[in-house]
């Protein structure tokens, strides 16, 4: 008798259990977004620091170049040193769009 009572009970609260298993995640995608995202982060930080490496050293030579146009220097400066400076799945999201077909199933 009691087990029955003690099975009831747990079919009962299975039932009550909100379906988070439910939710369709595909293991092939999430593989395939982490691949891509580390490829591109292999080519993406030595170019990201090359770049902010010449844009501070053209920045200091902007302004010994132009007499002292501070205004030019901190532009360059800004658009050398602006991120991102890693390839996140939401940069990768945002730069080729919002696409429905690539939006998590929830």
């Amino acid at each position: 008798m009691p087990k029955r009572i003690l099975l009831a009970i747990l079919f009962l609260t299975l039932i009550g259990l909100p379906p988070a298993s439910l939710r369709s995640e595909d293991v092939i995608e999430k593989a395939g977004v982490g691949v891509g995202v580390t490829a591109g982060n292999l080519w993406f930080l030595p170019i990201k620091a090359i770049a902010m490496t010449v844009g501070a050293l053209s920045g200091a030579l902007s302004y010994v170049v132009t007499g002292g146009n501070a205004d030019l220097t901190k532009q360059i400066w800004q658009d050398t040193s602006e991120g991102p400076y890693v390839i996140t799945p939401e940069v990768a999201r945002t730069s080729i769009g919002r696409r429905p077909e690539l939006e998590d199933k929830k």
